[in-house]
């Protein structure tokens, strides 16, 4: 951040933690807070709680400095610090309770944590930081060196290092760490696990920041619902893959293996039992601060998955909302079509188009055909012989298809399937081959029907001839099964 004047005049005017230190109340402020949640790792307390707390921290001072110094009550003063124009505490109810709650924002935290700095240190060590700031720039040379040759000489460098210091130990040469050696780096560890601490807070209100924009752009949202969800899950997948996102993972997936634990459990017991260390008089709650680092994580893990779960309820909200509203929408058409009924309009409501389209291709289309010219026979009609038989103009065969397919029916009623042969035994063929034709046109037009290719069938039926006489012909086809 560039510290030029506007940009220190717009914090001036709008950051809480400038706020804070600017406020009369400051050092009530500063100090009570940092002893109910800093200094006891708290996240979140009731409102009933904090106010008694508060009350026994007022009536301690107004016995000092009189009943005029702070005049309102403890609960005035609380939501005063968590209103918008100070924004020192955030105000929330949790799930499953009536009562609101107070947390720390982490503009406060930051602003408590400088005041911390600003008081006189007995000792200040710079070799651990310098130690640190070699360890952080050897790592960073290693993890970005792509040249396999490079890597090997340095594992090699570090390796006969290391045989080095095993020999001298081996010897009875070791080399320990002198008090104001112990003194520095237990400084820099205390700094950098408050730190730790006050980095949960900050994520934990990145995440809330998140929800709270998800949630306001839902509400003004007036697209399509899929884009939506695209850049909902988008920005989501952008915080989680983002630098904090997968530090955060990191250290989280680190820090809950059970080795690790046990062994920051040996090594702070160790630590803390050194003389040098106990002359420092560390905080009692240092000896369990990965318990701390542990608590602090699963708030902020819970955090993202109750904002996850509260997101998905307030995304199936808007969905009935707009189920509701279409079911709205049909119940009104159907009314309406209801109205209509016994008038129906002259002209039709509306036209529809047709569900698949019309597709010609340019080489589907025919030629052009020139049309041919009739040529009219000029000759005379004449009349024609009377003498010729038209009887048979009116002799033609007519097969009734119905009564066939009633034949059928019939004889499918006791049976699942039967066969063409059958079926001209039942009732013989009155027609010939032209009702032979039209049970093979009702097969396939209204029943279902199985052909078998492998076994060949006769079908015959008698013909009446002009003198009489009867003849018998006979047709062989594949046989054909009717299935009910």
């Amino acid at each position: 951040m560039i510290l030029d004047y506007e940009t220190l005049e717009q914090l001036r005017l709008a950051h809480p933690a400038w706020r804070l230190l600017r406020s009369e109340h400051a050092p009530l402020v500063a100090s009570f807070l940092q002893r109910v949640f800093i200094a006891s790792n708290q996240r979140g307390m009731a409102q009933a709680d904090l106010a008694e707390a508060l009350e026994d921290e007022l009536f301690s001072l107004r016995e000092q400095r009189g009943d005029e110094a702070l005049p309102k009550s403890a609960l005035e003063y609380l939501n005063d610090w968590a209103a918008n124009d100070k924004g020192w505490l955030r105000k929330f109810y949790p799930q499953g309770s009536d009562e609101p709650h107070f947390d720390l924002t982490p503009a406060t935290e930051k602003a408590i944590t400088w005041l911390g700095t600003l008081a006189a240190r007995s000792f200040v060590g710079t070799e651990s930081r310098l130690l640190t700031l070699f360890e952080l720039l050897r790592q960073m040379n290693e993890g970005s060196e792509a040249d396999p040759q490079a890597r090997l000489a340095d594992l090699h460098k570090r390796r006969d290092e290391i045989d080095a210091e095993i020999s001298r130990v081996a010897a009875g040469d070791i080399a320990l760490l002198d008090d104001t050696a112990l003194k520095d780096r237990f400084q820099q560890f205390t700094a950098l696990a408050r730190e730790l601490l006050g980095d949960f807070r900050e994520v934990e209100h990145n995440f809330r920041g998140l929800d709270r924009r998800v949630r306001e752009r839902i509400a003004l949202w007036d697209g399509a619902k899929g884009e939506l969800l695209h850049d909902i899950m988008g920005e989501r997948d952008a915080i989680s893959d983002s630098d904090q996102g997968r530090s955060f993972r990191a250290f989280w997936d680190f820090l809950m293996s059970n080795t690790r634990q046990e062994e920051l459990s040996s090594l702070l017991e160790s630590v803390l039992s050194l003389p040098a260390v106990a002359e420092l008089r560390p905080e009692p709650r240092m000896r369990r601060v990965h318990y701390d680092w542990l608590e602090a994580g699963e708030h902020a893990q819970r955090t993202v998955a109750l904002l996850s779960q509260q997101l998905r309820r307030f995304l199936d909200d808007q969905a009935w909302l707009e189920n509701r509203r279409i079911m709205d929408l049909l119940r009104g058409i159907e009314s309406k079509a209801l109205l209509l009924r016994a008038v129906p309009p002259p002209d039709g409501l509306m036209q529809i188009a047709e569900l698949a389209a019309d597709i010609e291709l340019p080489m589907e289309r025919p030629l052009y055909t020139p049309t041919v010219k009739p040529r009219i026979d000029a000759a005379r009609l004449e009349t024609g012989d009377t003498d010729v038989d038209a009887a048979a103009l009116f002799s033609q065969v007519v097969v009734d298809k119905a009564r066939l397919v009633i034949h059928i029916r019939q004889a499918l009623q006791n049976r699942n399937q039967i066969s063409l042969r059958e079926l001209c035994e039942i009732q013989p063929l009155q027609h010939g081959l032209a009702e032979l034709v039209a049970y093979l046109q009702v097969g396939a037009e209204a029943f279902k029907t199985v052909v078998d290719e492998g076994t060949p069938e006769s079908v015959s039926w008698a013909v009446e001839a002009q003198d009489g006489s009867r003849h018998i012909r006979q047709a062989s086809l594949p046989r054909i099964i009717f299935v009910r």
